[in-house]
């Protein structure tokens, strides 16, 4: 019982650090994009940006999320993608919703900081989400950070249901239609209760013995 135990107890531990970390990247992330995309937007006495310069700098700022956690998280940083993700089966509800807590946390920090570091004239409404139709804001956590911080949402739900909605569509279409791929419903299944890894563990440990057994019948006939 002690070696099995102890296997249990270093699977749990690896598993635990390999989510922690991903989720402090998903955090470290989507705070950096959030803080760095909304601070372009902020009306600087000096110039005030163009579409041209928040647009750049929206997508540097993605560059440098993706970069920073791409190895360790996969890089979401924003909850519509981590939507896609688990409609294609491809990680589990509860990592899901831990990435999306993780994200939310991540942009409601950004926020705060960029709230924090900006003088009152310059920060004003925090590039909440109503200039021309919508901002483009294509990244709930984006929409959500700011709302917090001002204490502002207006029509905040708009900039949930949309970026999900396409999501979800587009992971479908994909998935499903252009790349289908050859997972069986209990298989996603497994997938969306993150029951996988368990059950690999389950399957190398025969596997070994048998190995173990096959090598000392060979020994003892040597």
């Amino acid at each position: 019982m002690k070696p099995l135990c102890s296997r249990m107890y270093m699977l749990v531990s690896r598993l635990w650090a390999a989510i922690s970390k991903a989720l402090f990247a998903e955090f470290l992330a989507t705070g950096l994009y959030v803080f760095f995309g909304v601070g372009s937007v902020l009306r600087w006495p000096s110039a005030l940006p163009s579409v041209l310069q928040i647009a750049i700098t929206f997508n540097l700022a993605t560059a440098t999320a993706v970069q920073v956690s791409w190895k360790t998280s996969g890089a979401h940083a924003n909850p519509a993608v981590t939507l896609a993700f688990l409609v294609g089966s491809y990680i589990s509800l509860p990592r899901a919703m831990a990435y999306v807590a993780a994200q939310l946390a991540g942009a409601t920090v950004g926020a705060a900081l960029l709230y924090g570091l900006t003088p009152g004239n310059v920060r004003g409404t925090l590039g909440i989400n109503v200039i021309y139709f919508t901002g483009c804001s294509m990244n709930p956590a984006r929409s959500f950070g700011p709302a917090v911080i001002v204490g502002k949402f207006t029509v905040h739900w708009i900039f949930w249901v949309g970026p999900l909605t396409g999501a979800v569509l587009a992971s479908l279409i994909y998935n499903f239609i252009l790349f289908p791929d050859t997972k069986t419903l209990a298989q996603r299944l497994a997938i969306l209760m993150g029951t996988t890894v368990e059950e690999k563990v389950v399957e190398v440990e025969p596997e070994k013995k048998d190995s173990q057994c096959n090598s000392e019948d060979t020994e003892e006939r040597v």
